[in-house]
C-alpha cells in the first residue's frame, strides 16, 4: 500500500480570522498538516526553537514585531532546509527581488483560489519554488531543473554589459541609479531593459532577477 507524503506546515499571519480560515483550509488538503500557527515571526522562531520543525512555513509579509523579511532571513540562516511560501496582498517587484535575496522561492498573493494555494504548497515542497503567473508572468519555468528553452545563457548570448545590468537589476537599486552607473540616460536604460525583456523572454524586473539566479549570474 502506497503511503502518501504529508507535509508539516506552520502558518504565520497576524490576522486571526484569516489565519484560522487558512489553517483549516490547508489542513483539509490530504497532503498537508498544520502543526502550528503563529501571529508573527517571533512566535514562529520560538516554536521552531522549541523543536516544532515544519517542512514548510507559510508566511505573511507584513507582521508586527518580526515581519516576513526578517523571518525569512532567520529561516534561511538557521534552517535552510525549511521551505518558505510567502502569502501576501502585495506584489511589488522590489519586494519580490528582496525575497529572492533572502532565499524565498515561493510567492503567492492572498486573492487566489484554494486550488492554487494547494498547488503552491505542493510545488514548494516537491520542486522548491512557486511563483504565481499573475505575479511574475512566465517566471516559474526558470527554476525547473530540466529547463530547455531559448532563455539559456548560451542561446541568449549575453554580453558583459547584459550581465552587469542583470546583476544590478537583481538588487534594490532603482533604474535611475543603474543608469548613472552605466553612464546612460534613464530613458536609454528603459529601452535597454525592454530589449533584455524580449531577449530573455521575461516580462518584469523580477523575471530578470530570477533569470540571473537560475543561470548563476547572481547568488543570494
Amino acid at each position: 500500500m502506497k503511503t502518501e507524503t504529508v507535509y508539516k506546515i506552520i502558518l504565520t499571519d497576524d490576522h486571526i480570522l484569516l489565519r484560522d480560515v487558512l489553517a483549516n483550509l490547508i489542513d483539509s488538503f490530504e497532503e498537508c498538516k498544520i502543526i502550528g500557527v503563529a501571529a508573527n515571526g517571533k512566535e514562529l522562531v520560538k516554536q521552531i526553537n522549541e523543536g516544532l520543525i515544519p517542512d514548510i512555513v507559510v508566511l505573511d509579509l507584513n507582521m508586527p514585531e518580526m515581519d516576513g523579511y526578517e523571518t525569512a532571513q532567520w529561516l534561511q540562516e538557521k534552517h535552510p532546509d525549511i521551505r518558505t511560501l510567502i502569502l501576501t496582498m502585495y506584489d511589488s517587484e522590489i519586494a519580490l527581488i528582496r525575497l529572492l535575496q533572502l532565499g524565498v522561492r515561493g510567492f503567492l498573493k492572498k486573492d487566489i483560489h484554494p486550488f492554487e494555494l494547494k498547488a503552491a504548497i505542493l510545488s514548494v515542497a516537491d520542486n522548491g519554488y512557486y511563483y504565481a503567473h499573475n505575479t511574475t508572468g512566465k517566471l516559474a519555468g526558470f527554476f525547473q531543473k530540466n529547463h530547455n528553452s531559448k532563455t539559456s545563457m548560451e542561446r541568449a548570448m549575453l554580453t558583459q554589459l547584459d550581465i552587469d545590468f542583470l546583476k544590478m537589476a537583481a538588487t534594490d537599486m532603482t533604474y535611475k541609479e543603474i543608469a548613472q552607473i552605466m553612464k546612460i540616460s534613464p530613458r536609454a536604460i528603459d529601452g535597454y531593459r525592454d530589449s533584455l525583456f524580449e531577449k530573455l523572454d521575461v516580462k518584469s524586473r523580477v523575471g530578470l532577477a530570477i533569470y540571473a539566479v537560475k543561470n548563476g549570474i547572481v547568488t543570494f
